[in-house]
């Protein structure tokens, strides 16, 4: 099959769209909200963290390096400050919140929506507007039209931190939708296909910045209760953009010219970003580095309520307790007091991209046309909506099971659906149902990636990372993301000519395998844990 018909056929992206495991992490932290009789053995090895007059502090057993220390606690011990061991009674307020979360969480979302339509768009567009412009049997500018929009995330993605960094995050979400805006209005309006990269460009910046913005700013502003449930909305979002605009090229059947209203229809939402963020508080913990405590202070009152404005400043005090470092520059996230735990995050979106999640879904339409599929756009929506299915069920588990268990059964489940799909391409005996398991394997394998691999690392990210690295090291990692995305787009379809979609298929598979034994040794454990709980336990040098 020609190049340009996979490019017409195939630009989904599902994305995201983020150390070692901590066995006993959250143990000791109880659903009743209250921590009582909390007793355990004295031990010299000990990252401290301070409560009123008590210290508490993961214990280390056998003796370790300086890194299996950081990534390895044990259990928990608590001391009173005279170092004799005591039982500790935390109580946290108790009562009906007053603060709300959830809208701020929906107009943050609001650039999940834009990530995922601006990645659906152009599958059902690209031909249409590939004759419109002239370029219909130019292969290559339809591939430019494609794979700018993920260039210009992966810049975006690395100076969405600094931004972040600098400005706050409610206004860097502000600054975000003009590229957003504008790059949907250019390619709405373009007449050449040079009009239509640079508005491609400038929508691939917009969405790699709100690709690290909006997990770092859900992961802020949420309560530690409900936090994995809110940040896999994000997730849940892009895939609800993905199928939106898959839904959007309907009527392209009937008016050729309705690919211009596919693009411009993004302008919108970009609009309501802006507007909305006006409205939405900042982050309390990006407020409290930068010294502006009182507004720190309304922010946690508007989104905790006021009963809890006490409790979360402390614990914001606490985790910079000791420490009066500056934000970390790029260099310092190579050092050795952070280099391991921000190779963690590279390596989770390395192994969601080369897993084949975007190959998979870039080029589904193809793949079920030849094997035998008469609807393929069908078969390619029924794909989007697993995507929607699995990610609204894995909300409801990510604070139940936890990240790493997600994490381990999605690329477990991924790996098997990749050795159905390789199976049903070369065994003789499965051809006569080679349509339905193509179809079979490849709704199973997003729904694999759903549940875990997909919404897990953004979330994860955000929580692993300490304060002072976390704008930038979600950047690096989501660089990571979008550079691997591009190259398995660009050199995905010369690999399969060369080695045959089978053994491509089982290539995805063993990197599955692999992430499973990764993520088995050396992701954190996160859920029920505020972000400064993991920040002390994991840099106790801070």
């Amino acid at each position: 099959m020609q190049t340009s018909t996979y490019a017409a056929k195939g630009s989904i992206g599902l994305e995201l769209q983020n150390r070692r495991v901590f066995p006993r992490f959250g143990e000791f932290r109880k659903q009743s909200s209250c921590v009582k009789n909390l007793r355990v053995t004295n031990n010299t090895t000990s990252s401290g963290l301070r409560i009123g007059s008590v210290v508490m502090g993961a214990e280390f057993g056998r003796p370790r390096t300086r890194i299996e220390a950081v990534f390895r606690p044990r259990s928990v011990k608590a001391r009173a400050s005279g170092g004799d061991i005591e039982d500790v009674d935390v109580t946290a307020p108790q009562g009906k919140s007053s603060g709300t979360v959830l809208p701020f969480v929906g107009v943050a979302c609001l650039g999940a929506i834009l990530f995922g339509y601006h990645l659906g768009v152009v599958n059902g567009a690209l031909e249409y507007l590939s004759k419109d412009l002239g370029i219909a049997e130019n292969a290559v500018l339809q591939g430019w039209v494609v794979s700018t929009l993920l260039a210009g995330a992966t810049l975006g993605s690395f100076t969405g931190g600094a931004l972040a960094d600098k400005f706050g995050r409610t206004r860097t979400f502000q600054l975000d939708a003009i590229p957003l805006a504008v790059g949907a209005f250019l390619c709405a309006t373009a007449q050449s296909v040079q009009t239509m990269i640079i508005g491609r460009l400038l929508a691939g910046i917009g969405i790699g910045i709100s690709s690290a913005l909006v997990p770092l700013y859900i992961s802020e502003i949420s309560p530690t209760e409900i936090r994995g449930a809110l940040g896999s909305v994000n997730q849940l979002f892009i895939c609800i953009g993905i199928l939106a605009a898959l839904v959007a090229g309907l009527p392209l059947a009937r008016n050729p010219l309705w690919w211009r209203t596919m693009f411009g229809v993004a302008v919108v939402p970009s609009i309501l970003l802006a507007l909305g963020m006006a409205f939405s508080p900042e982050s309390p913990r990006w407020l409290f580095q930068q010294g502006k405590i009182s507004e720190a202070e309304k922010s946690i009152k508007t989104l905790n309520g006021k009963e809890r404005v006490a409790e979360v400043m402390n614990d914001l005090r606490e985790g910079l307790q000791g420490s009066s470092e500056q934000e970390a520059g790029w260099f310092d996230l190579f050092s050795g007091r952070y280099w391991k735990v921000v190779s963690v995050g590279a390596a989770l979106f390395l192994f969601q991209q080369l897993a084949g999640i975007n190959a998979v879904v870039y080029y589904s339409t193809s793949v079920f046309r030849s094997a035998g599929i008469a609807s393929d756009v069908a078969a390619s929506a029924l794909v989007g909506a697993s995507n929607v299915f699995g990610t609204a069920i894995a909300s409801s588990l990510m604070d139940r099971q936890g990240r790493k268990s997600l994490l381990i059964t999605s690329f477990a489940g991924m790996a098997a659906s990749m050795m159905l799909l390789s199976f049903s391409f070369t065994w003789s005996a499965l051809a006569p149902y080679s349509g339905t398991l193509a179809v079979l394997g490849t709704v199973l394998y997003v729904l694999s990636f759903s549940l875990g691999a997909g919404p897990v690392p953004a979330l994860l990210l955000p929580e692993i990372f300490a304060s002072r690295i976390r704008a930038k090291a979600v950047a690096l990692s989501l660089g990571m993301h979008w550079i691997s995305n591009f190259v398995i787009g660009l050199y995905f379809l010369s690999v399969v000519n060369k080695f045959g979609i089978s053994t491509v298929y089982l290539g995805f598979s063993a990197v599955c395998l692999l992430a499973v034994l990764y993520i088995a040794g050396n992701v954190v454990e996160t859920k029920g844990r505020s972000l400064e709980e993991i920040e002390r336990a994991l840099n106790p040098a801070t």
